[in-house]
Parts: C-alpha cells; sequence; structure tokens
C-alpha cells in the first residue's frame, strides 16, 4: 500500500501491525503488564521514544492482548495465572480482525487523505478525533474492551489535541487510549499529564539485527555501520538501506574531508542527484544525514573523542575540522542555521539543486572560519 494509505508505516518495511514480535522493549512490556495484573490499568498510555524503536508495534501488541484477554472474575476454580507476556499469534481471530481493520473494539487514528485535495493532509485534524466520539457511542452497548491507538499524537492539529483532551479528562469506561509519540515535548502538558509513560529505549546491535530480519531487511556487511547511524532505531534503519543511505553519508564524508578546498565535481554531482524526478525521499535523507554528520562532529570535538571507524573516514574528517570544543560549537550552530533554511526552502519549494548546494557551501564556509 501507498504512504498516502499508511502514513504510519516505514517504507520499505512490514507494518507494525504484522509484527509477530517487539525486539529490545522487555522493560516497557513489563511496566505495562505489571499495571494489569494488579488491576491498575490506567486509561491513557503515552508510548514515547525516538523513531522506529518499536513503539508502533508495541501499541499494537498492547491492542491485541487487550481485546483478546478475557475478564476473570475468579469463578470456580479462583483466580487464573496472571500472564506473562504480551504475545498474542497473528492468527487469533482478534489479530486476524485487527490486520483486516475489522476489529468492532479498535480505533486507529493517523494522518487521512484530504477528500478535496486528494493528497495526505500534514496534520490529524479534529474530523478524526469527531469520528472517534462517534465510534464510543456506537460500541458502548456491547460492555467489551475498546482500544484507541493514534500515531502519532505529535501530528495532531489544536482543534484536534483539545478535542482529545475532553476525552482524556472524562475517560469512556473500559477504553484503553494507547498515544504514540516521538516528541512528547511537542503535546499539550494537560495531555501528557493525564498519560501514564512508557518509554521505550534505543535497541542494540543484537536486537537491531533480529529486528531487520523480521522485517525481511537484509543490512549484509555494513549492518554495524547502518547500526551505528540509525541511533538504534529499526525505521531509520531500514530508511537507509532502502534508500542507499550509507553511500550518501559517505559522500558527505567525503565532501567534509576536501575541505577547506571544495570539491567542486562531487558536490555538483550530489545536487544534481538530490534535484532528480521522485528523489524527494533522498532530499529528506540527504538534510537527515547533514544534521547527524554535524552533530556526530559537535560531539566528537567538545568531548575529544574520535568515532570508531564505523564510517569510513569520518574520524579523520572530525579530527581536522573540529579539533577544539570552540570550533565543535560552530558545527552545532551550523547544524541549526542549516535545518532551518532547509525547512523554509522545502516550505517555499526552493529548487533542490541549489539547497543542496547552498548546504555545501555552508558547510565550506564554516570550515575556513
Amino acid at each position: 500500500m501507498s504512504e498516502t494509505s499508511e502514513p504510519d508505516r516505514v517504507p520499505g518495511a512490514p507494518h507494525p501491525r504484522d509484527a509477530a514480535v517487539l525486539f529490545g522493549q522487555s522493560e516497557a512490556e513489563a511496566t505495562f503488564l505489571d499495571a494489569f495484573n494488579a488491576k491498575r490499568l490506567h486509561h491513557a498510555w503515552l508510548i514515547s521514544g525516538l523513531r522506529g524503536v518499536g513503539k508502533a508495534t508495541l501499541g499494537w501488541r498492547i491492542a491485541r492482548f487487550l481485546l483478546s484477554t478475557p475478564d476473570e472474575d475468579g469463578g470456580l476454580f479462583g483466580e487464573p495465572v496472571p500472564p506473562d507476556t504480551l504475545d498474542v499469534s497473528l492468527e487469533h481471530p482478534v489479530a486476524r480482525r485487527l490486520i483486516a481493520g475489522a476489529e468492532p473494539g479498535f480505533f486507529h487514528i493517523i494522518r487521512r487523505v484530504n477528500e478535496t485535495t486528494g493528497r495526505l493532509r500534514n496534520d490529524i485534524v479534529a474530523e478524526n478525533v469527531r469520528d472517534l466520539n462517534r465510534f464510543l457511542q456506537m460500541s458502548r452497548t456491547d460492555g467489551g474492551r475498546r482500544v484507541v491507538l493514534i500515531d502519532s499524537a505529535d501530528e495532531m492539529n489544536p482543534q484536534a489535541a483539545n478535542a482529545l483532551l475532553k476525552m482524556l479528562e472524562e475517560p469512556p469506561e473500559r477504553t484503553t487510549f494507547l498515544l504514540i509519540t516521538h516528541q512528547p515535548a511537542r503535546l499539550l502538558p494537560t495531555i501528557r499529564s493525564r498519560c501514564r509513560d512508557l518509554r521505550l529505549s534505543e535497541l542494540g546491535a543484537e536486537d537491531m539485527g533480529q529486528a531487520l530480519i523480521q522485517a525481511g531487511v537484509d543490512a549484509g556487511p555494513d549492518a554495524p555501520s547502518v547500526t551505528e547511524l540509525s541511533g538504534g532505531s529499526v525505521g531509520e534503519a531500514v530508511r537507509l538501506i532502502g534508500l542507499d543511505g550509507l553511500a550518501l553519508y559517505r559522500d558527505l564524508i567525503d565532501i567534509m574531508g576536501s575541505l577547506p578546498s571544495l570539491d567542486r565535481a562531487r558536490a555538483g554531482k550530489l545536487s544534481t542527484l538530490m534535484a532528480a524526478r521522485g528523489a524527494e525521499e533522498r532530499l529528506d535523507l540527504f538534510f537527515s544525514l547533514t544534521d547527524l554528520m554535524l552533530s556526530r562532529m559537535a560531539r566528537s570535538g567538545a568531548s575529544g573523542l574520535v568515532p570508531k571507524d564505523a564510517v569510513t573516514g569520518e574520524g579523520a574528517a572530525f579530527q581536522a575540522l573540529a579539533p577544539t570544543p570552540a570550533k565543535a560549537r560552530d558545527w552545532a550552530q551550523l547544524a541549526q542555521d542549516i535545518g532551518a533554511r532547509a525547512l523554509h526552502g522545502r516550505a517555499v519549494n526552493l529548487d533542490p539543486a541549489a539547497l543542496v548546494l547552498d548546504t555545501v557551501l555552508k558547510l565550506q564556509s564554516c570550515a575556513k572560519a
């Protein structure tokens, strides 16, 4: 399916609802299970962490678990053994209905297509939350559990956020809200205060490898470099592999290695590549990797620690360009300036080739200073 129909899916990877296993987040799962088994299940959970570390996968696992686990009242044989895992087979009827979008106790809020323009909206609008209100009213009579998954809550516009807040202030009975968030600070403080936080951690190399295998993605011999640059995010690793991001990062490092004398032929080739038709995703990746490179270089200069040879040439370039904490601060400031310039340039549809070349020239100017 296209990004228009599934904006919560990383291109090149399975949808989170199809993941049978969540790797590297046992602590967060245990926290939720402890609350469930103690009968202190909070009505709203804020599932936070970096992009791509499994937040949506955990949300879908919790939804499957809650909607497939019957209420227990002790019965004739006393209390059952409390569950020690969120695992629910993807062949379970609830799981199959969730995959088919036919589970009556589940409501999923994501960005939708604007019917007027036919394009995916940039945010979640109040209309989506009003649809949720109708769902809650219609599903009230069956008495079963209901789960609402919002992916991601960061993308709600102010009207949608305020509409959701009213529901969290007076939560519907037997309803659990799961709010995926990459940047909790972007949410209303009043929303955050009504949620219990489940913070997911970055994945280590072993968990990353297993998660990539589950996603059907082969990092090959570049796996250590991909793991290093992705920052423990499976989603970012999939993006790097799918868009040949490691080669792009090495091109950036090669350009940095030529500074303050600029390799203009390489810079021109790079800017032309980023301006090609259909290269929007690679342009986004270029600015993401530029920000990552400058951040890593600034940390190296401030700490005096040279990166390991996970990425060819990175250490030598960083030593030459950020030899002191003062120079490290210059690169950190430049990262902010380039990020702001990129946002403005994309907003006004500046020519991508000119935007990329301008970025490279700013890198040269900082190296000369």
